[in-house]
């Protein structure tokens, strides 16, 4: 049987500013997520050196090499992987979690023995039509028997963030809120009822 953690957060980086350092040093347990490519290594290096001074838990989406090169706590795999990465060769408390939107993909990213789980899309957001956004219900409905951390993702806002609360999500993971200028006690714990 797996635990549910203390809520956590996972925020998607691809690059770093004053604003967005000053936004993430407001929560207390948030993991970032980091898409490495020749285009934006020097970027990327900034990140994982942020991370790694703030301590925050880093996870590189889809590399296991990267992974390892970078030290990073974990590795993320998109939906669109379907690479298994054999046990044996992980490091001790090396993470792997992982994207889904269906119950299908939650099949696939369990045989990629992913302790955490991104499911999308909850509320609305322009990346997806009006029919495609899951809502409370059927996130909860699907999410039902799942047997492994679940994070809600997918128009994470200020707006919407207590709203998690009555989700089977133990995590929220977001793109866009890092960026927000009001952004002054974001939920770092929302099962303690701070939001």
């Amino acid at each position: 049987m797996f635990e549910k953690p203390i809520f956590e957060s996972y925020v998607f980086l691809e690059q770093i500013n004053t604003l967005i350092k000053k936004n993430l040093c407001k929560f207390k347990r948030v993991n970032i997520i980091i898409n490495i490519n020749d285009n934006n290594r020097k970027e990327i290096e900034n990140i994982i050196n942020f991370a790694k001074k703030n301590c925050f838990p880093f996870y590189i989406k889809n590399s296991y090499q990267k992974s390892v090169k970078y030290k990073a706590n974990g590795i993320y795999l998109e939906t669109k992987n379907k690479k298994v990465i054999r046990p044996l060769l992980l490091k001790k408390n090396f993470k792997i979690i992982g994207s889904v939107h269906n119950q299908f993909e939650y099949y696939q990213k369990m045989r990629q023995n992913c302790s955490n789980l991104t499911f999308s899309p909850l509320f609305f957001n322009e990346k997806y039509s009006k029919n495609k956004i899951l809502g409370i219900i059927k996130f909860n409905l699907i999410t039902l028997n799942w047997k492994t951390n679940i994070s809600a993702l997918g128009g994470i806002s200020l707006n919407n963030l207590k709203k998690i609360k009555i989700t089977s999500a133990n995590s929220f993971s977001f793109h866009k809120l890092i960026y927000d200028n009001k952004i002054k006690k974001p939920a770092h714990s929302l099962r303690s009822g701070q939001v």
